[in-house]
């Protein structure tokens, strides 16, 4: 460093400091540095006489023919933001310039268009340009959180990488609360096809416990009717290869026949109703009959036994894949009306000989038909007429009145059975000549008791009869109704 700074010394020393007079008062000149003409500066390049000798006159060449310019430097007289100063005079070009044409949008190095920088979209507080609302931003796709949008997988490196959609498994006990109440509607509806949505839309959180479907249901299902077991039996057949497959089938007979020592206290014929559903899922091809070979020589406890032999014999019984069809009996609305005309009838013949009212209502009830009860209050009211005994009226009378008090036989149906009775008055009467007598005093007892009310009674029919009056009345006829 010291020698660089020896060899400027060297090469300046006497340069500056000593220049005559006349350039140092050229040079500055109240305080302001000057520039120089471009014609002395062109007098300077030529290298001719006339340029040395005005070199020579200015005292601006060197003893060794170097020629010495001084830098063009701005002063803040020239700035166009603040004025010049007083005393000092502007650069060539500026002297006219005001505020406004120093706000042009022109470049002042004369090149370009004049156009706004960057289309309008540069600078702070602009809009941007036109369109550029619809533009997304770019996203790196190695981005962990880059969505592709139906794109394919990206690579990075040699791995693929996929994103799984994370659900939370549900516990049995969940389990149990979801499914129990899709249960419990389907036996009071009989939509299949509800039961398979709600269970599609939760499989994801079911998992690994598809299994408890069938388990829940086939459970449920002892608690109730013969009619609902076999609603169950068509729900699991529906069931299967959409919802539930062999495996998750087999795993829930597994556990009922672990459960059966505590399902028989609350259902004591469990073994009968589970070996039933066995042969009839059989049946329906949702498991392999070799289903039932599997467990021999595995099981000891004695209900499980009976379940499997009982699954075995009606598989084994002439026509039995046919016969189990109606293994659970032909229940509800799906029977013939004949079917269903004759047990009322039988049930009314069995009572008056036992005058067993609980038979009665428990053998109604296993009918599980409550949209018909109005042929039993028709086919009651039918045999009292016919037989004509004080004993046969008090004790129908005594079967309605229970019916009705338990909520059996509802007002609806007491009702339509007694209005099927009195359009068909004409017809009994023949057979039965004191049809009218009768039945307007079994009316009268019901009334009593409580069974009709008096909307019932007033259309209660009459026969007709053509009967004078007194001379007085001009031979009017007495009106035939009975009110």
């Amino acid at each position: 460093m010291m020698e660089v700074e020896n060899r400027l010394s060297e090469r300046f020393d006497g340069l500056v400091d000593e220049l005559p007079d006349e350039l140092n008062e050229r040079r500055v000149k109240n305080g302001v540095i000057l520039e120089e003409s471009e014609e002395e500066v062109e007098a300077m390049e030529g290298g001719g006489v006339e340029g040395e000798e005005m070199l020579k006159s200015d005292g601006l060449h060197h003893n060794s023919g170097r020629i010495i310019k001084k830098a063009k430097r701005p002063i803040k007289a020239t700035s166009f933001s603040e004025p010049s100063v007083p005393g000092v005079a502007p650069t060539q070009g500026l002297v006219n310039l005001n505020r406004a044409s120093k706000n042009l949008r022109r470049p002042r190095n004369s090149l370009g268009r004049g156009l706004p920088k960057k289309g309008g979209a540069g600078g702070k507080g602009t809009w941007g340009k036109l369109g550029d609302e619809m533009e997304l931003p770019w996203v790196d796709p190695n981005d962990p959180n880059y969505d592709s949008d139906g794109e394919e997988a990206a690579e990075v490196g040699k791995k693929t990488i996929k994103l799984n959609t994370l659900v939370p498994e549900m516990s049995e006990e969940d389990v149990r609360k979801a499914v129990e109440p899709l249960m419990l509607e389907y036996f009071e509806n009989g939509e299949c096809e509800e039961v398979l949505f709600s269970l599609e839309e939760m499989l994801l959180n079911i998992g690994s416990r598809r299994w408890m479907v069938p388990a829940l249901a086939i459970e449920l299902s002892m608690d109730h009717k013969p009619s609902h077991r076999e609603m169950t039996s068509q729900l699991i057949s529906e069931l299967y290869q959409k919802v539930i497959s062999q495996r998750d089938i087999g795993k829930a007979y597994d556990f009922l026949l672990r459960q059966l020592s505590d399902l028989i206290l609350d259902t004591p014929d469990a073994p009968t109703i589970i070996g039933n559903f066995m042969a009839r899922n059989i049946a329906d091809d949702c498991i392999p009959p070799k289903f039932l070979q599997s467990y021999k020589g595995h099981v000891t406890e004695v209900e499980a036994v009976k379940a499997l032999c009982r699954a075995d014999t009606l598989l084994s019984m002439k026509h039995g894949l046919v016969r189990l069809d109606n293994v659970w009996g032909v229940g509800g609305g799906i029977r013939p009306v004949k079917y269903l005309v004759k047990k009322i009838v039988l049930l009314l013949k069995e009572y008056l000989c036992s005058c067993d009212i609980q038979e009665a209502t428990r053998c109604l009830k296993d009918l599980e038909v409550p949209h018909f009860h109005h042929e039993l209050v028709y086919e009651a009211v039918v045999m009292v007429i016919e037989s004509m005994h004080e004993k046969t009226d008090e004790a129908m009378c005594k079967l309605l009145q229970a019916l009705f008090r338990s909520f059996v036989i509802t007002i609806e149906q007491m009702r339509a059975g007694f209005q099927r009775v009195y359009d068909q008055m004409v017809d009994i009467s023949i057979d039965v000549p004191q049809a009218y007598s009768v039945l307007e005093r079994w009316v009268l007892r019901c009334r009593q008791a409580g069974i009709i009310n008096d909307d019932i009674l007033k259309k209660m029919p009459s026969r007709g009869r053509k009967r004078f009056v007194s001379e007085g009345d001009g031979g009017l006829i007495k009106d035939s109704s009975y009110w």
